[in-house]
């Protein structure tokens, strides 16, 4: 008898080891349905159950029926949010119970928006007017997810150098929201990059007159009194931004041979965002050396280099366009006083710099020599 007990005992243990695993990988199904505050299928988002047990996340994605579903969810109490495209929470339940049986949980936005109303005791017009703020939500973030996805397919057409592909797309994008300060930006740096492509001089110069006209509606878009004025007033890089949109602007004003205008819009530039101002001084004595523009020039250098006294570029410019004052006494060529300062500080900033032969040679022509100990005040005044 007492061997038979053993024996029973031994099977007990026996079956409780072989048990235990399947009880410990039970799990159980989750399924449902998500529907907007106008009681459409929401096709784009994502379901979370978060286990407030073990902390385990499952992401399901909604499909184009706004459907989700998932096996293998291990039992106990989640937390279930529902989220949009852009990743917002737009609802969740906290609490749900999952066992071995299929768990049907649908999100109803309308319903819970009437059950809200109800609760806070809203009268009709109110439950509407939330639903209506809902549905607008909804769709900014709809026509935000569109609109990136037209940007992306834009930048990856440009970078391939097809402008005109990226024109198109920037084009259909404006047509969806002519309100975007930064896709008439974008549509307006591809028609200015394509213009370089163009052989047809009369293409090209239509090409820039339209860039240009894209770039001036995203600036008065931004310093505007409308919805993307105000959100720009928010934005902490709105200065950086300006600027930027001044700036190839003004770049397309240069190339199309409107000197002045080019000018005026690199100053507004660096008034828009004075800690980069040296550059688009810089940018200004450029466009004014291929004017011929000498005087101009050399003061818009001298600007950069009182903002950036390494600026290395701006003592090279700055002695070419001094070179450019030089005069003949006999056969020798006699430059105005500072011009080999300029190309020995250049030297001195990057000496192996692009521009350090052209340097010595410009020092050559004037009969200077290479101070290669440059300091101010220090080197042959020609």
């Amino acid at each position: 008898m007492k061997q038979r007990v053993t024996f029973v005992a031994l099977m007990a243990l026996v079956l409780g080891l072989w048990v235990s695993p399947v009880f410990a990988q039970a799990t159980g199904s989750v399924k449902g349905v998500a529907k907007d505050a106008q009681g459409k299928v929401i096709t784009s988002g994502t379901v979370e159950w978060l286990s407030l047990d073990t902390g385990r996340k499952y992401e399901l994605k909604l499909n184009k029926k706004g459907e989700y579903f998932s096996l293998g969810i291990a039992p106990g109490k989640y937390k279930v949010t529902l989220f949009g495209p852009d990743q917002k929470e737009l609802f969740h339940f906290g609490g749900v119970q999952v066992g071995l049986d299929e768990v049907d949980l649908d999100f109803d936005l309308q319903k819970e928006a009437q059950s809200a109303a109800q609760g806070q005791g809203l009268s009709k017009e109110q439950v509407q007017a939330m639903q209506e703020q809902q549905a607008k939500q909804q769709k900014e973030q709809s026509t935000v997810k569109t609109l990136n996805e037209k940007l992306a397919a834009a930048k990856t057409a440009s970078d391939a150098g097809d402008y005109d592909t990226a024109i198109s797309t920037l084009t259909d994008a404006t047509q969806i929201d002519a309100n975007r300060d930064l896709l008439w930006f974008k549509l307006g740096d591809a028609y200015r990059m394509s213009a370089t492509k163009q052989t047809d001089p009369a293409e090209k110069q239509k090409r820039y007159e339209q860039a240009a006209d894209d770039y001036k509606k995203a600036i008065d878009m931004r310093n505007g009194t409308g919805p993307g004025a105000e959100a720009a007033q928010k934005d902490p890089n709105n200065a950086a931004t300006m600027a930027a949109y001044y700036n190839n602007l003004a770049e397309v004003y240069a190339k199309s041979g409107k000197v002045d205008d080019a000018v005026a819009t690199y100053n507004k530039a660096a008034q828009a965002d004075p800690t980069h101002a040296g550059q688009y001084q810089f940018n200004i004595g450029a466009v004014l050396t291929n004017a011929g523009k000498v005087d101009d020039a050399i003061a818009a250098f001298d600007k950069v280099i009182a903002a950036d006294p390494n600026k290395a570029d701006a003592y090279y410019w700055k002695g070419v366009n001094m070179i450019g004052k030089a005069t003949l006494k006999g056969d020798k060529m006699v430059a105005p006083e500072g011009t080999a300062d300029a190309f020995n500080k250049y030297l001195e900033l990057a000496p192996t710099g692009p521009y350090a032969q052209p340097a010595k040679d410009m020092l050559a022509s004037i009969g200077a020599s290479v101070e290669t100990g440059f300091k101010k005040g220090k080197g042959t005044k020609k």
